[in-house]
């Protein structure tokens, strides 16, 4: 059965890991894994939630499997954060939630709901998008078509041909958004950009799908729910993924949640249920330490307000890192190609470089990050940022 398989190439990201990993060269920088790094490389576990772990450690009691929609709270806690709690009450028992492994288990439970309710759907993706989002589509039977978003040559959004693009869906299509940080670009809609989309939206019957993995790493938990919470309030259906990876640094206890909006009162429990048995179908049941530590933060005040700075914290370090390498491009020549940089949010920018530049970086450079261009901000420091300006002029 088995026999006629070969061997895959490595991941293109992990496999920098590794490359990265194995250089001897002290200058060398890691731009690739997108994970939050201090400014001596490390990806720590958020006081808050050290603090949730003690708690939880000294009286979880029991390791028994937890319900298919999550551990008690989760859910509430992510939809406070996401929509408020006036947008909760709005919407009521029109709004179904479940825990799902991580944020791609949300991505991957919607698709396979959106794939069960109507198969023929098509889901439209932003060019570009993550890199996982299409395959994650595929995986579930879907099939997918793309909307114009960012020019790399002049590092912008593209809103008018965007909305041009999705002029071709048919109403019941599904239309995927990142609802802040976009990753690869970097790139957010303005609040008037958004404005648009949603009126495309509403007039032409389509399905809004946001995917929201970095909420407080724009401009913050509020600010940076905005564009969701307008969405949800205006359009009868609606679906929202979500991670706690990165603004709790859950990386790897896989924890996130999927929200569905149905067009009718009383959906919740149809949502729900339905939701359960493809999870139980997949995955049977979520994994519970990552959402029992951030659902003891979000049911703690002192907890949730010293989760808040540290978050704020992240926010800073990567905005002003945003700063750092554009004024550092800039005294090389380069303002006008890279100034976008600063301007950008959240982990990721989209570095306008070709794969033969990349190239060239990492081979002698020891610089490693995507041949697509995309960088992830947050490997950077004070220390390294003119030493990759340079590098970068040099190839430029």
């Amino acid at each position: 059965m088995f026999s006629h398989l070969n061997p895959l190439p490595a991941d293109p990201i992990l496999g920098l890991s590794a490359l990265y990993k194995a250089d001897s060269n002290p200058a060398k920088v890691d731009l690739g894994v997108g994970v939050y790094k201090t400014a001596d490389g490390k990806t720590p576990i958020l006081g808050a939630v050290q603090s949730a772990f003690d708690r939880l450690s000294a009286s979880e009691g029991s390791k028994v499997y937890i319900s298919p929609t999550g551990w008690p709270g989760f859910t509430d806690g992510c939809a406070n954060l996401v929509f408020g709690d006036v947008l909760v009450e709005k919407m009521g028992d029109k709004l179904g939630a479940i825990q799902t492994p991580g944020g791609c288990g949300a991505l991957r439970l919607a698709f396979e709901m959106i794939a069960f309710a109507d198969p023929e759907t098509t889901v439209w993706v932003s060019n570009p998008t993550w890199a996982n989002h299409v395959p994650t589509l595929a995986a579930a039977g879907l099939k997918h078509k793309v909307y114009d978003y960012y020019n790399r040559q002049t590092s912008t959004i593209e809103i008018e041909a965007m909305l041009t693009s999705l002029e071709a869906a048919k109403a019941g299509d599904v239309v995927l958004l990142h609802a802040c940080c976009h990753n690869p670009t970097g790139a957010d809609l303005s609040a008037a950009d958004w404005a648009k989309v949603q009126a495309l939206l509403v007039r032409k019957g389509l399905v809004p799908f946001l995917d929201m993995a970095y909420q407080g790493f724009a401009a913050g938990l509020d600010e940076d729910a905005a564009a969701v919470r307008s969405i949800f309030s205006a359009l009868p259906e609606a679906l929202l993924s979500y991670s706690c990876s990165k603004n709790f640094g859950l990386y790897r206890e896989r924890t996130g949640a999927l929200f569905i909006k149905g067009e009718k009162d009383g959906m919740r429990d149809a949502l729900v249920t339905n939701l359960a048995q493809l999870a139980r179908a997949n995955y049977s049941m979520p994994p519970s330490h990552g959402a029992a530590l951030a659902t003891t933060v979000m049911q703690d005040a002192g907890l949730m307000a010293a989760w808040a700075e540290e978050l704020n914290a992240m926010r800073d370090r990567i905005n002003g890192l945003r700063g750092s390498l554009a004024a550092a491009l800039e005294a090389e020549g380069l303002g006008d190609r890279f100034g976008a940089v600063a301007r950008q949010t959240g982990m990721f920018s989209l570095l306008n470089l070709s794969p033969e530049q990349v190239a060239v970086l990492q081979r002698e450079k020891s610089i490693y990050f995507p041949g697509n261009g995309r960088i992830n901000v947050a490997g950077l420091t004070d220390a390294n940022i003119p030493y990759v300006a340079k590098a970068i002029a040099s190839v430029a």
